[in-house]
């Protein structure tokens, strides 16, 4: 293959998906390492896509504006469903646990309904969820109000949670790439970091499309959850790969 054809064929490969790596190339194109990262930097340099570690990803994923707490609502349910139930088995009665922002969260959230718990979030459609059960010791953490996801951000909802101390923390995230956790919003990861950096367990909550993608702001590692749980639908090789960087735990199989 010729290298205008190499070049056109990485950038139709990105129309289609947010992020390419060098492996995937060499793979399908059957070229060598040294060959594909010089055609990344030449596109880079064209400004066609931006350069990642391992690869690059579309630079049209600059401009994805983000997604609505509503608009999510109908993505992945059946995945985000299995997460949720999965996860509740793992909550004890009696702990002190974080629920972050999101919708696989608000599943996760309504599976809680009839526990002893104290639960603390910076998320209202949680706390909506939370509210008319008469055994869960609820506290909102407040602060600047983002709409467009439900979660309070910001000075005050960081120094409240600065405060505290959690057996588990459970979060999600938009994507996941190797060691990179990422989300939209700088004022929503930079919560999340925090309310893991006070927690004993550390839990990431992803449906199976959110690996192997990018989003702006990278807020945690990989490697620093205890555990990252995931739909059964979660390709086995993909679950090895990531196992490299902790424990990936998919929904409904034997994992522990």
């Amino acid at each position: 293959m010729i290298k205008k054809e190499r070049l056109n064929w990485i950038l139709e490969q990105l129309k289609h998906q947010s992020i390419i790596t060098v492996n995937d190339i060499i793979k399908e194109l059957g070229v060598s390492d040294m060959t594909v990262r010089r055609d990344l930097a030449e596109l880079e340099k064209e400004h066609q896509l931006i350069r990642v570690h391992g690869g690059a990803q579309s630079i049209n994923l600059l401009n994805k504006p983000e997604k609505s707490n509503t608009e999510k609502q109908s993505e992945q349910v059946s995945e985000k469903k299995e997460i949720a139930a999965f996860t509740a088995q793992r909550v004890q009665d009696g702990e002190t646990i974080f629920i972050g922002p999101g919708t696989t969260l608000e599943y996760f959230a309504q599976e809680l309904l009839q526990r002893n718990l104290r639960i603390i979030t910076n998320s209202l459609p949680v706390f909506d969820i939370l509210k008319e059960s008469p055994n869960i010791d609820l506290l909102l953490i407040g602060g600047e109000y983002r709409p467009v996801t439900g979660a309070f951000v910001g000075s005050l909802a960081s120094s409240n949670i600065a405060s505290l101390t959690f057996s588990k923390a459970f979060i999600s995230a938009n994507a996941v790439y190797q060691d990179s956790v990422a989300t939209y919003s700088e004022s929503e990861g930079t919560i999340q970091e925090l309310a893991l950096d006070k927690a004993l367990e550390k839990y990431l909550l992803v449906d199976n499309q959110k690996f192997d993608s990018y989003d702006f702001f990278v807020f945690y590692k990989t490697s620093d959850f205890d555990y990252v749980v995931t739909d059964s639908k979660l390709s086995d090789d993909k679950q090895a790969l990531y196992n490299k960087f902790t424990k990936v735990l998919k929904a409904n199989t034997n994992s522990q």
